[in-house]
């Protein structure tokens, strides 16, 4: 694609997304687990353009809020492939939510409230989400398998937890589900969450003569964000994680439930890329900054979780530069090591690996609008998502 020719007709900031690879990656996915729900974790970029190319794939929807509830309603993404998530949904999500596919409790407060909710002569499938104890993911922020964190249910509740579902005639468990972090690079952590979680499978069996149909084994599929970085190996864990589940449900008695993943970063990361100007260009204790026309509204991972990026500006190089955001705050930092000593005001800056967690996580701080989202397939380029405007952002303001 022609990243000059985008940021001359948007504007910059601007995401841009490589449609055709976000397609090839859920073909990826839907290759590697043949006999797997692969279910696309929206947290990670969600716009109707995305749900839609997601429902076209064949793949299903993880949504965490009412919001990404609306949107995937809006576009008829299928109701029976949305699984709805969340640790502290209100009342008004789970009202909502009623109907999806899957709800999954986080809490046992949740199961009674999801209940009280659900028609006459209707029962709503539920995945319980249990903490299996197991530490895993790049950043502390973002590892949500262990015990003292927000997510999920304790092991030593998880019984009675089932218990109060069963209990319940508008509810059906469908299945087990657990989440041990993001960014994870390794197949190993989720072998041995799929261990964890098959013991369960066997624990309700046990104790309640109930077989669960299902297990979610959750996302967390890390990518590489440099050169020298690798991603987590879909082939090899889409052998290796089926297999476990196998050898485990045999070594038990149980029987084999139907496994679903919630790939996220995994699916859009590497399509993205992110596009800025210089703004200026300053020598300061020593070091070259170069300032942009976004930063840790449009991208605050850095600041969050010390996320590194492959950065460039074309046509430049030189001393090691650091590029940095216009916001006011000293850590507004994108990038640090640029080999662009001679960049000047004006030159484009391209950010890579920015499809996951940038417009999802974006703001606008400083009363900046946010970039727009820009779309390329088969080399041309369509915009999804328009650039904020000041109106936007005054709207809501209903004065003094």
């Amino acid at each position: 694609m022609d990243l000059a020719d985008i940021a001359r007709r948007f504007g910059t900031p601007a995401y841009v997304v490589d449609e055709d690879a976000v397609r090839a990656r859920c073909r990826d996915y839907l290759a590697a687990l043949p006999s797997v729900t692969v279910a696309y974790a929206g947290k990670a970029f969600l716009t109707q353009a995305m749900a839609s190319w997601v429902a076209e794939e064949g793949l299903s929807l993880d949504v965490c809020s009412g919001g990404e509830l609306t949107l995937a309603r809006s576009v008829g993404f299928p109701e029976s492939r949305i699984i709805f998530h969340g640790n502290a949904k209100t009342p008004a999500e789970l009202r909502d939510a009623v109907g999806v596919g899957r709800v999954v409790i986080d809490n046992v407060a949740e199961i009674h409230r999801l209940a009280a909710l659900v028609p006459v002569g209707l029962r709503q499938d539920v995945y319980l989400r249990v903490t299996p104890g197991i530490e895993a993911g790049g950043h502390a922020a973002i590892r949500t398998g262990s015990e003292g964190q927000k997510f999920g249910i304790p092991l030593t509740e998880l019984s009675d937890a089932v218990g109060r579902v069963l209990s319940q005639p508008e509810l059906r468990l469908a299945g087990l589900h657990c989440h041990i972090g993001s960014q994870i690079t390794s197949v190993a952590p989720f072998e041995e969450a799929a261990k964890v979680m098959v013991d369960q499978l066997a624990m309700v069996r046990e104790r309640f003569a109930t077989t669960v149909p299902e297990l979610d084994l959750g996302g967390g599929h890390g990518v590489a964000y440099l050169d020298d970085e690798h991603g987590l190996d879909l082939g090899h864990f889409g052998t290796a994680v089926p297999k476990v589940v196998a050898e485990r449900c045999r070594r038990l008695r149980v029987p084999e439930p139907r496994l679903v993943v919630e790939p996220g970063r995994a699916v859009v990361a590497a399509a993205g890329v992110t596009l800025y100007r210089v703004i200026s260009v300053k020598r300061q204790g020593g070091r070259t900054f170069v300032a942009v026309d976004g930063g840790m509204s449009d991208n605050p991972r850095p600041a969050l979780y010390g996320a590194r990026y492959s950065v460039a500006v074309p046509g430049r190089s030189g001393e090691p530069v650091t590029i940095v955001g216009r916001h006011c705050e000293a850590g507004d930092v994108i990038a640090e090591n640029v080999a662009a000593g001679d960049a000047r005001p004006g030159d484009l800056v391209v950010v890579r690996v920015t499809g996951a967690y940038h417009h999802a996580m974006g703001s606008s701080y400083n009363l900046t609008c946010r970039p727009p989202v820009v779309a390329v397939r088969g080399g041309t380029a369509r915009l999804i998502v328009r650039r904020e405007e000041p109106a936007d952002l005054m709207r809501r303001d209903v004065g003094r």
